[in-house]
């Protein structure tokens, strides 16, 4: 161990020596946490102005703790506030700088308070905060895909199934699946706000406080629906931060699939579409190569938000209540999460309306595979056979077809007829990739006018939004 070293703790009054030099440094949190100062001066400036509605504090003192709060927060935004390590952590820091600039008022400040209730609180302002820009970007990502969509509504590309070819779709269509997976997300986010939305402000180290506080005024100033209800849970309770967490998870699997995609379509073996350039970079020996490595970045980025989802439930699973210093725990893969996906929404929402489909590649690639195969069989039902004859008769006729190299819609009718069925020259009008899309006009089919109908939809949700 190092040596010891004195400190100007805000809590030193019961020790009789100092705290090990390492032990400060390994215990401290302001690294990392003082990106909440904005949070921690509104929760302070809140808490003071209740102090004062209770007669704790004089309008003098609330005066003059709002102004240092205020020029504080103005010294930290210009990058002249000094932090130290041996505050420990932003509440200190702050609470530390107020004392020193106003005096004996700046130590009133923590009466009716603990930091186990003001850093919850804080954590709960700083994640609503980022929720919303989050909520904000990831609109923009929907509104990219619903502008995309609309204007590849009629272009046809396979659709697959344990990735081989299955049934012609729209681009449209398929991309309109990537709306709803993130339309759940965003309701899986709003979720997680409305859960979190409760301040723990007034629930002191864990049994609540002797002053005659009021949570309800504090809560109302801080925008919270409502106080917690138990001080126990309040300072204890990480919930939100896993929940938070979880959303993120689902939300990047999400992006890693829709990324896999993009990958494998930017892939000179599918070639389906181009991402401009700005979002690829090169090769520092393959000069021919483009490689689209903001989707790559993106699937990767989803193995560590899923960590971090782990690290959260295991950090809490053996806790007893009420709080332990375990929870400092807590802000890393938080935060982490947080940047992550907010930059990976910022990348794809960026990305997604510069896309470049190659429609006449996406369509003869919906003409290889058979993909009107079902179109034939359902044409055959509607004539009276039995599906499981109907079935039977088109895997023949795709049998000759891999033998000929033909697809169903280049035979004729009598190679089609000698496979059996009542077979008339409207079949052609089925066998046709435009017409196998357009038939499935229904609520959530790949018609061409289902993806303009769910896009219209789509826009009148988000306008309500």
């Amino acid at each position: 161990m190092s040596k010891k070293e004195s400190t100007s703790t805000l809590w030193g009054g019961r020790f009789s020596e100092a705290t090990d030099a390492f032990v400060q440094r390994f215990t401290a949190s302001v690294d990392f946490d003082k990106r909440m100062y904005r949070q921690d001066i509104r929760g302070s400036i809140a808490h003071s102005e209740m102090l004062a509605k209770v007669g704790v504090l004089t309008e003098e003192e609330k005066n003059a703790i709002h102004t240092g709060l205020r020029d504080i927060e103005a010294q930290i935004d210009s990058g002249e506030f000094q932090w130290s390590v041996e505050l420990e952590d932003v509440h200190m820091n702050i609470e530390s700088a107020l004392t020193q600039k106003i005096g004996i008022a700046g130590k009133k400040l923590h009466t009716g308070r603990s930091r186990n209730d003001q850093v919850a609180t804080d954590v709960r302002l700083y994640l609503r905060d980022e929720i919303d820009v989050i909520a904000q970007e990831l609109t923009r990502l929907q509104k990219g895909i619903l502008e995309l969509a609309e204007r590849e509504a009629d272009t046809i590309m396979p659709g697959f199934t344990h990735l081989q070819t299955a049934q012609p779709v729209t681009f449209g269509h398929h991309l309109l699946a990537w709306y709803e997976m993130l339309n759940r997300d965003y309701s899986r986010l709003q979720d997680c706000r409305r859960r979190m939305n409760q301040s723990p402000l007034g629930a002191a180290a864990l049994a609540g406080t002797t002053y005659p506080i009021d949570r309800e005024l504090t809560a109302s100033l801080l925008g919270f629906s409502q106080p917690t209800r138990n001080s126990l849970d309040s300072v204890s309770d990480r919930d939100f931060a896993i929940e938070f967490c979880s959303f993120a998870a689902i939300l990047l699997t999400h992006l890693s699939r829709a990324s896999e995609e993009l990958i494998l379509w930017t892939s000179s073996q599918f070639n389906f579409i181009n991402l401009p350039d700005r979002f690829c970079t090169g090769s520092s020996i393959m000069p021919q190569k483009k490689n689209p490595d903001v989707p790559e970045l993106v699937r990767g980025k989803t193995g560590r938000v899923n960590g971090h989802l782990i690290a959260l439930l295991t950090l809490m699973k053996s806790q007893p209540l009420a709080y332990n210093k375990d929870n400092q725990e807590d802000k890393e893969p938080l935060f982490d999460a947080v940047d992550t996906v907010r930059d990976c929404l910022r990348a794809f929402a960026d990305m997604i309306p510069a896309i470049e489909p190659k429609r006449e590649v996406m369509r003869e690639a919906a003409k290889r595979g058979f993909a009107t195969a079902t179109d034939l069989a359902d044409y055959l039902v509607r004539r009276g056979t039995p599906f499981r004859d109907a079935h039977e008769i088109v895997g023949k006729a795709v049998g000759y077809g891999v033998k000929t190299g033909k697809d169903l819609s280049d035979m004729s009718l009598e190679e089609l007829r000698q496979f059996g069925g009542s077979i008339d020259e409207d079949v052609f009008k089925v066998l046709t990739l435009e017409g196998s899309v357009a038939a499935r006009n229904h609520i959530g089919g790949t018609a061409p006018e289902q993806v303009r109908r769910a896009v219209q939809v789509a826009r009148k949700e988000l306008s309500e939004r």
